[in-house]
């Protein structure tokens, strides 16, 4: 019972070994390429569709837009808009009452006329906060009338591809590493939640990040998610735009200048002032948005906006913000996928169940993914999971289609070799005791008792036949059942089962040309047999005890018999040689036919001829080391 059990365990452990490999490799090299950053632009990919993928949400009205569109300027007829409209429009604002306005539009240089106008204006009014560019190219300066609290910078990094999913809240000046710089967004919420009572503070879990209450911001790291080797200088987080056909209130200068607009629309809310028309130049890429008005596009405006609601909603409304596991948990995720395709290729044990479990596990993903993102916020490897999947799944197909068919040819060759096995044992027992009684029964030369004793040794072997055929089938024990009823362990040396063999068929009472028998030769070299299987130690057994069986029932007048085992020349020749009548009969029975098989699967040789001046020789031979 415990040989049968770690019997089992080995072929398990055989077939994970060999079916485990191809797809760790896959695995490994997967996880190599992420490493390196070969997967960044996958995992966008998958994180803007998820994005797009989500639930519409509603309007935040926090956040107003003043939109100066191509009728403002066709309205105001002058661009870039004159100081006087841009004074004007402040002034109409603070009679709203908002808490913050942030003006999206760069003043480093007066439009005329109206330049002294709007620096008396920025000046006079604290919660309005002007803009600047301090990352290269192209840096910009912030208005001259205002203080450095009452500027913040509007640098977007954007990805290799070019899209923008990242927000840099602050950073060190470039030009002074001691002072710290704070965006238009930042510098905006920061105002408008600390008229709420709520304080901006510094992280306590992570120091280097920035927190209101409880809530921190999780910053890109170095290795955040998809990114790989990210620029972490300052703090940086990731979009999660919000998903809404109209997600803010917008109105034009226009309808400021006019006094058009609802006082409660702007009441303590924060009021964004920028450019909305082709004309700025002040465009950015993003896939993660749907019914854009500008098909992947969105005004620099609209993308500060979102970023102030993000940050908002989090605070107050327990919004999600975007973080990740960091890089064990991902990893760890990764490589669990990674092995799902070889448990299912070894559970389902079938090509199309392989690719029906792979498909599922491949919507799973994409779920968990999904719902990963949505409700919790977490950004988890979905794209090289994905491709171990496919990879490993189809992979593991390929693999599945081969042992269908390596299954069906070694159930084909078993059932021949079953056959050939049952056919030799019955030929060389059953069938040699039946000849031997018939021959009796016919000539009427032997008494009717010892005729019946024949019969009952007939019954006897064919139904130790049947009860050895049956636990053969049943267990993995690797034997061979000879005629003479003797059963050998076939994991034994070949050279001892030679002699076995030999010595069993010669001792048999039922051939009668054994009986003639006066000088018995055998020797048998022992070889190095690792290169056998237990299939061709069997042929080799069966073919010497055929050999042998044939001396004694077709040899007349035998007086000699010699059975050599020899290794020579790299080469083993095995042989059964007699001085009897010699062959009389010119057609190739079954035994000779599947001798031949035998040669030609040791890629050796087998011969029966006749020698002179008498007798019979029976060999097989073979190069040991194939």
């Amino acid at each position: 019972m415990k040989r049968r059990i770690w019997n089992r365990i080995w072929k398990e452990f055989g077939l994970w070994s060999l079916a485990a490999r191809p797809g760790i490799m896959v695995l490994l090299l997967v996880m190599l390429i992420r490493i390196a950053g070969g997967m960044q632009s996958w995992e966008w990919m998958l994180l803007d569709t998820m994005l797009r993928l989500r639930p519409v949400e509603k309007p935040d009205e926090r956040v107003v837009i003043v939109g100066i569109d191509e009728k403002d300027i066709e309205w105001v007829k002058q661009y870039p808009i004159p100081d006087e409209k841009i004074a004007e429009l402040l002034t109409n604002l603070e009679t709203y009452k908002p808490l913050a306005i942030g003006l999206d539009i760069f003043k480093n240089a007066p439009v005329e006329p109206g330049g002294e106008q709007l620096a008396q204006i920025l000046r006079a009014n604290s919660n309005i906060i002007g803009i600047e560019k301090i990352l290269p190219p192209a840096e910009t300066s912030p208005p001259q009338s205002l203080p450095p609290e009452g500027v913040g910078f509007v640098d977007l990094p954007n990805d290799e591809d070019s899209k923008n999913r990242r927000y840099l809240l602050y950073t060190p000046n470039p030009k002074n590493i001691n002072e710290d710089k704070y965006s238009l967004a930042l510098r905006l919420i920061t105002k408008y939640l600390k008229a709420k009572g709520i304080e901006l503070e510094t992280g306590k879990n992570d120091p280097n990040t920035i927190r209101f209450r409880e809530i921190e911001l999780p910053r890109i790291t170095h290795n955040f998610g998809g990114y790989v080797r990210v620029d972490d200088g300052g703090l940086s987080i990731l979009m999660n735009f919000r998903n809404s056909e109209r997600p803010f209130n917008v109105v034009s200068l226009r309808d400021i200048l006019s006094q058009k607009v609802d006082a409660r629309l702007l009441r303590d809310r924060i009021v964004l002032v920028g450019n909305r028309n082709m004309s700025a130049g002040d465009i950015f890429y993003t896939s993660a948005l749907p019914n854009l008005k500008l098909s992947g596009q969105i005004y620099g405006i609209d993308y500060h906006a979102h970023v102030i609601s993000q940050i908002l909603s989090s605070v107050i409304d327990s919004r999600t913000m975007l973080h990740s596991w960091g890089e064990f948990g991902e990893y760890t995720w990764i490589f669990l996928w990674g092995f799902l395709p070889i448990i299912i290729g070894r559970l389902t044990q079938s090509v199309w169940r392989n690719l029906l479990s792979v498909s599922v596990a491949v919507f799973c993903l994409f779920s968990c993914g999904y719902m990963m993102l949505w409700v919790w916020g977490v950004w988890i490897p979905v794209a090289p999971s994905f491709l171990i999947l496919a990879l490993n799944g189809v992979g593991l197909s390929a693999f599945a289609f081969y042992q269908h068919d390596k299954f069906l040819r070694s159930q084909i060759n078993e059932r021949q070799s079953t056959i050939q096995h049952t056919f030799t044992v019955i030929h060389n027992g059953p069938l040699q005791t039946l000849a031997y009684g018939l021959k009796h029964l016919r000539a009427k030369d032997i008494p009717y008792e010892q005729l019946v004793g024949q019969f009952e040794k007939l019954d006897r072997e064919i139904r130790e036949i049947g009860e050895f055929l049956k636990l053969e089938a049943l267990t993995t024990e690797e034997s061979l059942r000879l005629g003479s009823g003797l059963i050998l362990e076939l994991n034994r040396p070949l050279h001892d089962l030679l002699y076995e063999v030999y010595s069993s068929t010669l001792e048999r009472k039922d051939f009668e040309h054994f009986k003639t028998l006066k000088v018995k030769i055998r020797n048998f070299d022992p070889i190095d047999d690792k290169y056998l299987s237990i299939e061709d130690k069997r042929g080799i057994c069966l073919f010497l005890e055929e050999a042998l069986c044939n001396v004694g029932k077709h040899a007349q007048g035998v007086k000699r018999i010699q059975a050599s085992g020899v290794y020579s020349a790299s080469k083993y020749n095995l042989w059964v040689k007699d001085n009897g009548s010699g062959i009389k009969s010119k057609l190739e029975n079954k035994g000779t036919k599947y001798f031949k098989i035998l040669a030609k699967q040791l890629g050796g040789e087998f011969r029966r001829e006749s020698v002179s001046p008498c007798g019979t020789i029976c060999e097989l031979s073979w190069k040991p080391m194939k």
